[in-house]
């Protein structure tokens, strides 16, 4: 193992992940009583440009009215881009009115580090003026060809980042991508041609200790092809998906939590490791297959997880 290691930096429950767009109150107030474990107020895409200002001030009227953590969800706000002019708005207002109600800022299309120190700076400045002493996160959304080009760099930014998401219909566009729907894969592809942005987002998220998320799946109607594309993330090793419909939530949910047997096997290889361990034997064997210290970490990885659940479940109690 190498003597450069970089923790988790942040560890969130992140299953599901519910976009609501900030135009739409009843929408936002629906949101804060789903099963959701994230939650992301929408300024960007979701909002038509008219509608900027107002979702903007709908957004900060409900961080502040809704007790969000009482209600056991993690709440984020995405922001318009860099090359836009409501990006500095939306962060000024959102961080000056209600930073101090707010878990973290999602920043779309980030395509070098730099772009994540212009909005750090903000947000640092802001909470020093203000007061504040909760520390906003910052999440990228890698979502362009100059994106995944750099993602390393953008993964090692350090500071507030806390993780990267996957923006497939944005990532498709900038690559001129052919695709059938946001998230579904093209059949004349031999398999799924999102597997390597995803699998090479992972990766730099797992290097730099941060968490890896994926996007969204466009056809709300389809389940069945949420379900396989959330299991196709959840076996890179990515720890949630955004759900677009309130539907699609109890199915991150599920695919993105280990099952019962998943956890018993984990706890059992734990059980069996210490049992070698105590006989001088660096591996054992469980069920006709040899377990090691590599699958020790495998099985903590899943046990932290469950833990994590549990513990949510026990506060919304």
């Amino acid at each position: 193992m190498s003597h450069t290691l970089h923790h988790l930096r942040r560890p969130r429950l992140q299953r599901s992940e519910l976009a609501v767009p900030g135009s739409n109150p009843e929408m936002i107030e629906k949101a804060a009583s789903s099963a959701a474990d994230f939650i992301f107020l929408d300024i960007e895409d979701a909002v038509a440009p008219p509608d900027k200002e107002r979702a903007r001030q709908n957004i900060i009227r409900a961080l502040n009215e809704i007790d969000w953590r009482a209600r056991g969800k993690t709440v984020s706000v995405r922001i318009n881009g860099l090359d836009t002019h409501y990006m500095y708005r939306d962060v000024v207002d959102v961080m000056e009115q209600a930073g101090d109600r707010l878990d973290t800022i999602l920043v779309p299309k980030v395509g070098v580090p730099a772009d994540l120190y212009m909005v750090e700076a903000l947000v640092e400045q802001i909470e020093t003026a203000k007061g504040f002493t909760t520390r906003v996160g910052l999440e990228a959304l890698i979502e362009t060809a100059l994106g995944m080009a750099n993602v390393e760099a953008i993964a090692a930014f350090g500071g507030r980042l806390e993780a990267l998401h996957f923006g497939v219909a944005d990532y498709a566009a900038s690559c001129k991508a052919r695709t059938v729907s946001i998230g579904g894969l093209n059949p004349d592809y031999p398999g799924d041609q999102w597997h390597a942005a995803l699998a090479r987002m992972t990766v730099a998220c797992r290097a730099y200790g941060l968490r890896p998320i994926d996007g969204p799946f466009g056809d709300f109607s389809d389940p069945e092809a949420y379900i396989a594309a959330a299991r196709r993330a959840a076996a890179l090793g990515i720890e949630g998906k955004w759900a677009i419909h309130p539907s699609q939530i109890d199915l991150a949910n599920e695919v993105f939590s280990p099952q019962p047997k998943e956890v018993a096997r984990a706890r059992r290889i734990l059980e069996v490791l210490k049992e070698a361990e105590e006989k001088g034997h660096g591996a054992a064997a469980l069920d006709g297959k040899m377990v090691d210290a590599a699958s020790e970490r495998m099985a903590r990885n899943v046990i932290a997880m469950q833990d994590a659940i549990e513990k949510k479940n026990a506060e919304a109690a």
